[in-house]
């Protein structure tokens, strides 16, 4: 990957996050503050061991003598996986269990009644869910929205031997769901195709309705399979050429079209899928394949036609280390809508948006659970690889958003540790009257973090294996 690409990704992961860090750990503070609770710390990113910045440093203090005397300590750690608020009276990620022994305060969190000690825990979350429902609706009041309708997409899609097995076939057009019309084209799609009971799609002039089965489908596996369950009709068609690339050197350009690959007649860029990544991950996944094997697969015959009325021409080819062309095919130009918003009408459309990726994301952590979910779980290099190569405004605050929709349900989860975890025991307290004890509380404090540097060890690693082996060529 280039490093000006690395940098810019790199820059947008941190600015995302630390905006979230620092608005999702104020929803704690504020809530601490509206009921007079004592916030020793409001710190972004973990300071173990030592910190970057704090307003308790000598040259702060020097600098702004007013700081010197404030309860709260400001600062920035330099781990950055979060960030916190230590609150007094309070066991948490600090596990400061001296402070516990001592007679308990007004202003501290202990001495809070139950409903108090909610909203001081909730208002991180809650934090996040307004965060996301208003840059939703700045970005549709700034924007607007551009969608694709389903009806627009006279090609049709492509399908792969599951969905034809189950009646779909190249060029259908996906219009209805039990009844309920497919307006737009979006990646929701799949996941409303793998809950449906009947999916009704377009064949020519004709409606035809097919039955899905009873246990619906796997979204992960549709999405993961060579190729998709479902893909937009793409001709073979070269859109792009990278710079450098197999491709360029063999005098490939815009408008080339790809007839044939290693012998087999090529129409469609899932043609082109199936012919070269299947093949490639069958010979690499076969018993006894050697480097020689694999040096072997980057090796690629193409028959082109540079254009409508040339000769078709022959080239071998000699792939990248990942075993790509170097090409971006060309995607049919359907016409697109645009809806503007008033300040007044982006509101509830802002809100809409919101709802529909949070019920979209909780209903996809059922995969988390399986095998090939938990290889999908990605730390910050994953994160931050789903911002765009080039500064784009629009796609950076809508990912933010999505991203403080994800803080928002991983910190509700009932985990101990997380924000979800102490509502549990505040929800226990409130209908039994029952508080926990503090050594309870801190072995749940430690079971929970055990969990979580677990779930980062499993992200770190996933990453390692997806991103930074291929770049070293392992």
């Amino acid at each position: 990957m280039d490093v000006q690409v690395v940098l810019i990704k790199t820059l947008q992961l941190l600015c995302c996050l630390s905006l979230l860090v620092v608005l999702h750990e104020g929803g704690h503070f504020g809530f601490s503050k509206l009921f007079g609770v004592k916030v020793e710390k409001f710190y972004m990113f973990f300071d173990y061991k030592f910190h970057l910045f704090s307003t308790r440093s000598k040259w702060f203090t020097r600098l702004f003598p007013h700081f010197k005397n404030n309860e709260t300590e400001y600062g920035i750690g330099w781990i950055p996986l979060g960030g916190y608020v230590k609150i007094s009276g309070m066991i948490d990620e600090s596990m400061d269990l001296e402070q516990m022994k001592k007679p308990a305060q007004a202003n501290e969190f202990r001495s809070q009644k139950v409903w108090k000690r909610f909203f001081i825990m909730f208002g991180g979350v809650l934090m996040n869910f307004l965060t996301a429902w208003f840059i939703y609706s700045a970005v549709m009041f700034t924007w607007g929205r551009d969608y694709l309708p389903m009806r627009e997409i006279t090609q049709g899609f492509q399908f792969n031997k599951e969905a034809q097995s189950l009646g779909f076939r190249d060029g259908d057009i996906p219009i209805a769901v039990d009844g309920k019309e497919i307006v737009e084209y979006n990646p929701s799609l799949f996941r409303t195709l793998s809950n449906a009971s009947a999916v009704t799609v377009l064949r020519g002039n004709e409606e035809v309705t097919l039955q899905m089965p009873e246990e619906g489908l796997n979204m992960l596996e549709m999405l993961q399979s060579v190729p998709r369950f479902m893909s937009l009709y793409t001709p073979a068609i070269v859109d792009s050429v990278a710079p450098g690339s197999a491709a360029q050197k063999a005098g490939l350009q815009k408008g080339t079209r790809i007839l044939a690959v290693n012998g087999k007649d090529i129409s469609t860029k899932v043609d082109y899928d199936c012919e070269v990544t299947i093949r490639r991950q069958d010979v690499l996944a076969a018993p006894g394949c050697t480097h020689a094997d694999s040096l072997k697969q980057r090796q690629l015959q193409v028959v082109y036609q540079l254009t409508a009325d040339a000769q078709p021409d022959t080239v071998m080819l000699h792939l990248d280390k990942e075993y790509k062309m170097g090409v971006v095919f060309m995607m049919p130009d359907y016409k697109q809508e645009h809806v503007s918003y008033t300040l007044l009408s982006c509101i509830p459309a802002g809100l809409q948006q919101g709802w529909r990726t949070l019920t979209g994301y909780v209903n996809d952590m059922k995969y988390v659970a399986s095998a090939e979910g938990a290889k999908s779980v990605g730390s910050f290099i994953t994160i931050g690889n789903i911002f765009p190569s080039a500064w784009d405004w629009q796609q950076f605050w809508l990912l933010t958003a999505f991203i403080s929709i994800i803080l928002a349900v991983m910190n509700i989860l009932p985990i101990p540790g997380l924000d979800g975890g102490h509502i549990v025991f505040l929800l226990w307290e409130g209908i039994t009257g029952k508080q926990p004890s503090d050594k309870a509380a801190e072995w749940f404090e430690k079971i929970g973090l055990g969990l979580l540097i677990l779930l980062m060890l499993l992200a770190f690693s996933n990453d390692i294996r997806n991103f930074i082996l291929p770049l070293l060529g392992l």
